[in-house]
């Protein structure tokens, strides 16, 4: 008897386990696993309970080794799935329905340098992104809860298929990126600000986009003169002419897009040389600046920082925005771009929140002097949020950076959610306005 009592309650809780339904296990997919990284990307997860709290985490790693990480909360739906693309962030590194937050809010992990930025100097390699899912919700820089499902991610610089040929043409040194196919591609030279060096992520994107582009350094690169002193356009007219010339080159004339110093390149190029018939000027001046700029018997003198209008947080972040000379200042306009001389048309892309100087002003002016000479050969894209840097889509934003020359911090300025906006819409308009006017 007292063994049928005993075993009495074993029948019913057999039962309750062979009713209790199998744990889910979680599956995270990202698709394309490999891409472009100026492509979206599609995050979905699957096989959670409903409601259920995850982090989602996204970790990369830089050219020098530094770690990268971002991370956001969100909640499973009622079918225990998640989906980027629909569903809201409720905290973390950004909030709202950002598909691609997780990677442009990669920033320098808590136990590296901060301030350093996520740009690949050299664009061979992908980029490989590890995207994970944590079980709750676990703040920035926290420890995260046990990993229930993760997978890796390459973008990719280069496209398969684009070439990438180093030059070294009379006195012209940088990257000629080339699309597959026999062409002719529009052609488009790509220069960056005055960090120096050679800077290919662009125009491997342009190449990867049907671009012929060329990545031309005019400092601190290879045989280059090591600082910023002076330049001369001829540098660029030969680059230029080379670029126009070359057989896998639509014609007749060629684009130019600058970033920073780049941009104000591009405006004198598009000036002065008839091989150039658009330009794009991110966060450019009107202004030549820093150092003069030489063309045959022309010169524009640069203007000049001054040091004594830089402020220093108490964090050591330097500010400069209040330190270029003043360009509207008439002593001072013989540093003016004459770009009412150029016959091409002009792209002009400012984020209102720039902290490295003033480029929504130096826009405007650029757009009045045009304007009083009766030419409307430009279009203005003015991004309220976003700072100085506009690059392709989905790379990192960096609101405070270390300055490769100066080897300080320096504030860049915007907001990361409106400046990676900025980053993806202009990005769109920048390739729409090059085939509009290359052909």
């Amino acid at each position: 008897m007292w063994r049928a009592l005993a075993a009495a309650p074993a029948a019913p809780a057999r039962a309750l386990l062979r009713a209790r339904p199998p744990q889910r296990a979680a599956s995270l997919a990202v698709s394309p696993a490999a891409g472009p990284a100026d492509e979206r990307v599609e995050t979905r997860v699957t096989g959670l309970s409903p409601g259920q709290p995850v982090t989602l985490r996204a970790l990369a790693a830089g050219d020098r080794g530094c770690l990268f990480q971002s991370c956001a909360h969100y909640r499973a739906d009622s079918r225990g799935e998640l989906h980027l693309g629909t569903d809201a962030s409720h905290g973390g590194d950004y909030t709202g329905v950002e598909p691609m937050g997780l990677f442009w809010s990669l920033s320098p992990a808590a136990m590296e340098r901060p301030y350093q930025r996520l740009v690949p100097r050299s664009t061979d390699a992908p980029m490989k992104v590890e995207v994970l899912v944590h079980q709750g919700h676990s703040p920035p820089g926290a420890m995260p809860g046990p990993v229930v499902a993760k997978t890796e991610v390459e973008r990719w610089f280069t496209a398969p298929g684009v070439r990438r040929i180093r030059l070294k043409e009379g006195v012209v040194r940088g990257s000629l990126f080339l699309p597959p196919g026999d062409g002719p591609f529009p052609g488009v030279i790509d220069m960056y600000g005055d960090e120096g060096g050679l800077i290919e992520l662009r125009s491997s994107l342009l190449a990867t986009r049907g671009f012929a582009a060329l990545s031309l350094p005019y400092f601190d690169f290879e045989d280059l003169p090591k600082v910023l002193k002076e330049l001369k356009l001829e540098y660029f007219e030969e680059a230029a002419r080379f670029l126009q010339r070359h057989p896998k080159v639509k014609g007749p004339g060629v684009g130019v897009i600058g970033t920073g110093k780049g941009a104000e390149l591009a405006l004198s190029m598009i000036t002065f040389l008839p091989e150039v018939v658009a330009a794009v000027s991110i966060s450019g001046c009107s202004s030549n600046t820093v150092a003069d700029l030489h063309y045959g018997d022309i010169t524009l003198p640069g203007l000049r920082f001054d040091m004594n209008k830089v402020s220093v947080s108490d964090t050591g972040v330097f500010d400069v925005f209040e330190a270029l000379e003043d360009p509207t200042n008439p002593a001072n306009s013989p540093c003016t771009i004459p770009i009412e001389k150029a016959e091409g048309h002009f792209l002009l892309v400012v984020g209102e929140d720039d902290r490295m100087w003033k480029s929504s002003l130096y826009a405007d002016l650029a757009i009045r002097r045009l304007r009083q000479h009766g030419k409307e050969n430009f279009e203005l894209l003015s991004y309220p949020g976003a700072g100085h840097r506009i690059d392709p889509p989905s790379t990192p934003f960096c609101h405070i950076a270390m300055d490769r020359v100066l080897g300080v911090p320096v504030l860049g300025g915007g907001e990361s959610k409106a400046h990676a906006h900025a980053q993806e819409h202009s990005w769109g308009k920048i390739q729409e306005f090059l085939r509009l006017h290359l052909g």
